[in-house]
This record gives structure tokens, sequence and C-alpha cells, in this order.
């Protein structure tokens, strides 16, 4: 049975339920991969964001079918997308919208004006921020109260909270090579991704079939498969996942391992790597991060219960943003990668 609080299924109920949601997040990964060669792992690393309520971050040098990948996703579900191309004078404004004056016609005739909340791009169910590093810190910062509580606030005369639609997932692209006329994303905002993925060159073989796809004038015709009721209920049964205690902590070591000792860690679990490179781990974002896409990994598995081993291979994505490295780490070449590869190396399967 699967772990919840109310209205609990019985396990043929589960199993119906986690066949449903393997082939319908397959239908979607077919269509895309209707325009998308290779990169399975990233396709695979978008999908488990949006089946987990959970933005995503992509990197990679331009060129690789970042913006692609985001806009083809978009079309294979029935849900409203707006594009956001971060530039240095990029205003908040621009994204989470701002008050205006309209004249309105009042009961006798007469008429008036008064203030009026006009949306930005960010009140769309999927908002891609084209290459979101390129953007002022006060402009970035727009996206958060968005990113954490799916909701924007205005002040002033006409403003207030206003909800935002659901689901609401923010896919955002970066270029690690420029430096200039870009900004570094702040760790506020960086939490907030639920993943951050690495793209990278395509092979022999698949930029042969890139050619074949883009040269010949034939144009992939992509069909919305999913809608956002079924992305939402699929989100709860992702959440409704089991999870033993011992693999929960499992997961709750792997975040902690990430910790050097200091003045708020007692650094139990840290290696000596991380001790020697890392100045601030990742936040308890990090774990629910694990432990999530964990669980949409098991149940894509035809599982409902995670395994150690469903953490261990969500490890990379949802924590590399999350470590905040020294300056002796790049003087030694050091990636986060590498150290969370050393925390799944060595931290022991049993809390000791």
């Amino acid at each position: 049975m699967m772990s919840v609080a109310a209205d609990p299924m019985t396990p043929e109920q589960a199993r119906e339920a986690i066949e449903r949601f393997r082939a319908d997040y397959a239908l979607v990964r077919q269509q895309v991969s209707k325009v998308i060669v290779g990169h399975e792992d990233v396709v695979d690393g978008v999908l488990t964001c949006l089946f987990c309520n959970g933005h995503v971050l992509l990197e990679g040098v331009p060129g690789l079918g970042k913006t692609l990948l985001i806009r083809t996703l978009a079309r294979a579900l029935s849900l409203t997308f707006s594009r956001v191309q971060f530039t240095p004078d990029l205003m908040p404004a621009d994204i989470v919208g701002t008050t205006i004056v309209r004249e309105v016609e009042h009961a006798g005739g007469s008429r008036g004006r008064e203030f009026a909340f006009q949306p930005g791009p960010v009140f769309a169910q999927i908002v891609l921020a084209d290459e979101i590093n390129r953007a002022t810190p006060k402009t970035q910062s727009a996206l958060l109260e968005a990113m954490a509580e799916r909701s924007v606030t205005i002040g002033g005369a006409g403003g207030g909270t206003h909800e935002l639609p659901r689901p609401f997932l923010v896919m955002a692209t970066q270029n690690p090579l420029e430096q200039e006329g870009t900004y570094p994303l702040p760790e506020a905002q960086l939490d907030r991704f639920f993943f951050k993925l690495m793209v990278g060159y395509s092979s022999r073989a698949e930029l042969s079939e890139i050619l074949n796809r883009t040269t010949s004038g034939r144009e992939a015709q992509v069909e919305p498969v999913l809608s956002a009721e079924s992305i939402v209920s699929y989100q709860r049964l992702v959440q409704r996942a089991a999870i033993a205690p011992h693999v929960q902590d499992y997961a709750v070591r792997m975040v902690l391992a990430t910790h050097p000792k200091g003045s708020r860690s007692s650094g139990e679990f840290a290696t000596p790597m991380v001790g020697r490179f890392v100045r601030v781990g990742a936040s308890p974002r990090a774990a629910q991060a694990v432990v999530l896409a964990g669980k949409c990994r098991a149940l894509l598995d035809g599982r409902a219960g995670v395994s150690v081993d469903d953490l261990k291979a969500c490890a990379g994505p949802a924590l590399r943003h999350r470590l905040i490295l020294n300056f002796e780490s790049e003087a030694e070449g050091v990636s986060a990668d590498q150290i969370i590869e050393n925390i799944i190396a060595t931290l022991p399967m049993g809390a000791g």
C-alpha cells in the first residue's frame, strides 16, 4: 500500500496508478524524442522535475538544444507557455507584471479610472527563463517568490498577492562559458531549482541524425498528450510513494555529509574531501529533492517504494548546484560532482 495520510490506496489501485503514470510518462517522452536527439538523461531529468513539482536549470554551451527541449516539452503538454529572454536591461516588472491605470465605466454611464494588475509572463504553467544569468541580481530575484511559493506579491495600489497557475514549472538555461555581461545566480535562487542538469555534446551518430532531421525540410509534429489535471495528479502520486525509515535516513545523512565542520554544523558525516573543498553545504531543499526524485524513479521502475540506489542516482543533479565550494577547490580543479561521488562512495548504508 502506498503511504498517504488520507484516502489510502489498495495494492491493486497502487499498481494501476503506477502503470498509468509509466504509460503517460512514456507518451510524453515519445513526443519529445520526435524533436530531441539523444540527451536521454537530460530529458528524464526535466520530466522528473515536472512530476516532482520542481524547477530545473539547464547548463550548457550554446547550440546544444536546451531551449528547443523546453519548447518541445511545452508542446507535448496541454499547458500554457511563456518565454522570457533575460538581458541586462530586463526589469522585475517585465517578469511578474505591474500595476496599470485603466478606464472603467460605472453604473449610470459615468467613466472613471482604477488601478489594475497586469500579469507578466510568469503567469504561465511553463516559463522558459532563457539565459537567466544575463539579468541583474535584482531582476533574477523577481522569481524567488514565484519559484518557492507559486505566487507573486505586488505592492502599492492595485497590488496584493496573486496565485500562479498549477502546475507551475520554471525551466531556465544558462551558458557556462561567457562571463562578460553575465551575473552569477544568487545562492537563494540556485537552491530553488530542483535539479541542475548539464547538457553535453552529441555523439557522432546523434549529430548525424540531427542533420537528417533539420536539413531535409521535414518538421516533426509534436502533439499534446498530457493535461494539467493529469500532471497534478501524478505529482501527488509521486509524493505518496513509500520510503522506508532507513532509506530516508540515508538521504538525510547524504545531505548532512555535504556540511563541513563549522560554527553551524558538527561535520559529523563530512568526508575529508568535503572538509577541504566545501565552504557551505546543501540545504533541506536538497534532501527534499533527493527523496522526491528517488520516489519518481522508483515509480517509473514499477516499484512503490524507494531504494538507496534511487537516491544515489538522483544525488548529482539534486546537490551539485547547492554546494558552495571554496577557493582551494577552484585551484585544485575539484568539482561539485567529484565531491558528491566521494560522498556516495564512502557513506555507509546504515547509520553507524
